[in-house]
Parts: structure tokens; C-alpha cells; sequence
């Protein structure tokens, strides 16, 4: 009975830890200043990855403008290299970092690189960025880890929505860049079957976007934005384009949306026709 009774004790202590609470909860979008105060250097927490749940455990070793981390266990890196689908990539993912009572929304590339110092089979560090935190070369936020973190705290629908034009073009490349089906539907205007076009786009840039004052579009309900865009094709290797990008909207309140039929027409070394529709 006094054994019973213990198991039963241990399990409510651990389906009310604040680990779990927290994973429950929405993710906070705390800036880098407050964030880098609650993962300080050394200090452990989880990882959690919004997309597949799968979540894992990390030591936060160094970095001043983002947290350099490490995965704590080989069996942590082996969960790591699990969300990426078994191969290593600077695809940035969004997630969240777990500690105690706090749920932080955050994005982490799946990279190893520089120095390691933990027994777990992992060759050096990865990186973490949280809301307002920068590379180790430019003072801004890093464009991808943007959108996944405002993914992971729940805010990405508001970004994208009150997007100018020129932004909106930048987060649909980036869509690209990252194989992110979440971020291209809700910048298109028509339903598109991602799946076969994304597997195919190891990286994507921009390599010239001109400046498009806000202000003066501001009663326009459509713009075509002339871009050049470097592509990194699996199977073809570089492809530079000069294309356009059509964006529409309803009435100058609402979001700019991308005709991505007529631009996966202009591009069509991304995906066969036949695969486009849904």
C-alpha cells in the first residue's frame, strides 16, 4: 500500500513539474537582454522544437549577441539530428527554450560548428537566437530567425500581415530559403502544394531588391516587385534569376499576398507544373 501510494506521489510530482507546465503554455517573445539573464552561461535547458515536439537538452556555453549552445548527451544529439531529418543543416527552426517555469520563443540553426567541449558526439556548437538578438557580424536581427521566432511565439500571422511590400518579398524568399511551408502558404494568395517544390531548394537569396518607399504604395492594391534571387538547386547547383514577384491585396488595410502560381511559372526549375496545384 506504502508503495502505492509513493508511485502515486511521484507521478502527479512529475505530470505537475514546471518543465511540463511550461511546454503547455504559450511562448513568451522575452528580448535577448532579459532571455540571456534566464540561460546564462553554463546553465541547462530544453530544447523544443514546434514542429515535430520532439525536444531535447542543452548546455548554453558562450555567446554575447545569442546563446553559442551545445546538446548535453549523445542521446541529445541524436534527438537533434533526428528534427533535422538525419543531416545537419543551417536551417533555422523555430522552438522552444524551456527552464523551470519559463517557455521562451526561439530559433536555432542545426549546424555544428566551432569549438565543442561536452563528451557528445556533437562537433562543436549550434546557435539559439531569441526576439531582438543579432549574428556575431551585424547588429540586427538575423532575417530567418525573426520569422521563427515569431512562429514559436505564436505572432507570425501578425508579422507577416502588417508586412510593407519589400518585406514581404524578403520573408518569402526566406520562406524558400528555409522550407518552410507554414510561411509561404500564409504569404500566398493561392493554395499550393509545397512539398514537391521545397525539397528541391537547398538555399535561396536575394541578391538585388529595390527600394520601395511604404508610403507611396500606400493606396496601392498591387505592386510587382522586380528581384534578383539566387538559388542553390539540388541537382542543378547555382541558378541566378531575374524575375518578379506579383503581390496583391484587397483594399489597402489588408496583407500583401504573392501569386505564387504565376512565379513558380516564371521560375520553372523550382517544381514541375504538374505538382503545383493541390
Amino acid at each position: 500500500m506504502l508503495k502505492r501510494i509513493g508511485l502515486l506521489v511521484i507521478i502527479i510530482s512529475l505530470s505537475f513539474s514546471p518543465e511540463i507546465e511550461a511546454v503547455k503554455r504559450g511562448a513568451a517573445m522575452t528580448p535577448w537582454d532579459e532571455a540571456r539573464q534566464v540561460f546564462p552561461r553554463y546553465s541547462k535547458f530544453t530544447v523544443v522544437d514546434v514542429e515535430t515536439g520532439l525536444s531535447f537538452n542543452v548546455q548554453r556555453r558562450a555567446g554575447s549577441r545569442h546563446a553559442d549552445v551545445q546538446p548535453l548527451t549523445a542521446k541529445d544529439t541524436k534527438i537533434m539530428k533526428k528534427i533535422y531529418g538525419g543531416k545537419w543543416s543551417w536551417k533555422r527552426r523555430a522552438i522552444y527554450a524551456v527552464k523551470g517555469n519559463k517557455k521562451i520563443a526561439a530559433s536555432m540553426n542545426g549546424m555544428p560548428h566551432g569549438a565543442g567541449a561536452l563528451q557528445n558526439k556533437f562537433p562543436g556548437h549550434f546557435c539559439i537566437h531569441f526576439n531582438k538578438s543579432s549574428t556575431h557580424r551585424r547588429r540586427e536581427m538575423d532575417l530567418s530567425h525573426k520569422l521563427m521566432v515569431y512562429k514559436a511565439g505564436g505572432k507570425l500571422n501578425m508579422l507577416l500581415a502588417n508586412a510593407s511590400p519589400v518585406e514581404t518579398v524578403s520573408y518569402y524568399v526566406a520562406g524558400y530559403k528555409e522550407q518552410d511551408k507554414r510561411i509561404l502558404s500564409l504569404l500566398s494568395l493561392k493554395k499550393t502544394n509545397w512539398q514537391p517544390i521545397l525539397k528541391n531548394v537547398e538555399n535561396a537569396k536575394i541578391a538585388r531588391l529595390p527600394l520601395l518607399p511604404a508610403e507611396d504604395l500606400q493606396d496601392e492594391l498591387t505592386v510587382n516587385v522586380p528581384v534578383e534571387i539566387e538559388w542553390q538547386i539540388e541537382g542543378e547547383g547555382r541558378v541566378v534569376e531575374e524575375t518578379e514577384i506579383h503581390l496583391f491585396r484587397p483594399s489597402p488595410a489588408s496583407a500583401w499576398k504573392v501569386d505564387s502560381h504565376a512565379f513558380l511559372e516564371d521560375n520553372p526549375f523550382l517544381v514541375d507544373r504538374d505538382n503545383v496545384d493541390e
